[in-house]
């Protein structure tokens, strides 16, 4: 099986606690307006990349703690993000998903319930702009944390980072966070939790 991606960074630490790698899906047709990751909106954008390859890189990581995977809207490719989560519970990273859908409407989605049980943390709900808050992961009041198990606690979120800048080797950089720098010139441009 395969997923439309927008990106993969396997170093962040603004994208939930500890070491993390980031899966951006491609294509989101909620469009919230004032969304810092427009570029992951158009379903035909980014790239295929088969979700095996992709579960056994991630797991290969061995510095990080776990996967935070966002958007576009992860949930719009609910057979290809099952496959992701299903994948990765069976190692030991922990999974925690950004969605603009509140987790009752995440329950109604074709194999949303599925995802649920797979993952440790939903931060859930559209980004609304008048609301922008950009703390603890959270874009907008609007939307909640949902600790799924027991891994992580509420508190592990206050502290974490509200942006960063990662620098490759090959000279890019990956902007990233609930409220991310822009830099004119930059390959890279990727927000976690502003998008919604």
């Amino acid at each position: 099986m395969t997923a439309r991606l927008h990106a993969v960074e396997f170093a962040s630490r603004a994208n939930g606690p500890g070491l993390r790698a980031v899966v951006w899906f491609q294509g989101c047709t909620l469009a919230c307006p004032g969304c810092f990751n427009p570029r992951t909106h158009d379903p035909g954008g980014g790239y295929e990349m088969d979700i095996r390859s992709l579960a056994e890189a991630l797991a290969a990581s061995r510095a990080i703690e776990g996967v935070s995977v966002s958007g576009g809207e992860p949930f719009q490719q609910p057979e290809a993000l099952a496959d992701l989560v299903r994948r990765l519970r069976a190692t030991p990273l922990g999974i925690l998903i950004f969605s603009g859908y509140t987790l009752e409407r995440i329950r109604t989605i074709p194999r949303g319930p599925a995802i649920l049980d797979c993952i440790d943390v939903l931060v859930a709900g559209p980004y609304i702009q008048a609301l922008h808050s950009g703390q603890g992961l959270v874009g907008s009041a609007n939307q909640r944390i949902h600790l799924l198990t027991g891994r992580y606690t509420l508190a592990g979120f206050a502290s974490l980072p509200r942006r960063e800048v990662i620098l490759h080797r090959d000279g890019t950089l990956t902007l990233s966070g609930i409220a991310p720098l822009s830099i004119p010139g930059s390959r890279r441009d990727f927000s976690e939790q502003q998008r919604h």
